[in-house]
């Protein structure tokens, strides 16, 4: 490893031979480990990984639902013209 200056952060950080800002990836992982047990110091801040979790999950239902309605009322205009 070798210090140098980031490319993404104004800031000397350590950095592996591939790129990778160490430090900047370690505090991000300190920074969700604290959401996740709630001691996040902006109280209501982020969400958690289940948060997000369940978020995910609901806009993935979400669109298959609105696809299922969008379906449903074509349905419903073609049989209400054909039997018009």
């Amino acid at each position: 490893m070798q210090v140098s200056p980031c490319v993404e952060r104004a800031r000397p950080t350590v950095t592996t031979g591939q790129g990778e800002c160490v430090q900047t990836v370690v505090r991000a992982w300190v920074n969700r480990a604290e959401v996740d047990a709630g001691k996040h110091p902006e109280g209501e801040g982020p969400l958690t990984t289940d948060e997000r979790d369940e978020l995910r999950r609901l806009r993935r239902e979400n669109n298959r639902v609105e696809m299922e309605r969008d379906i449903l009322r074509k349905a419903t205009a073609f049989f209400a013209n054909e039997s018009a």
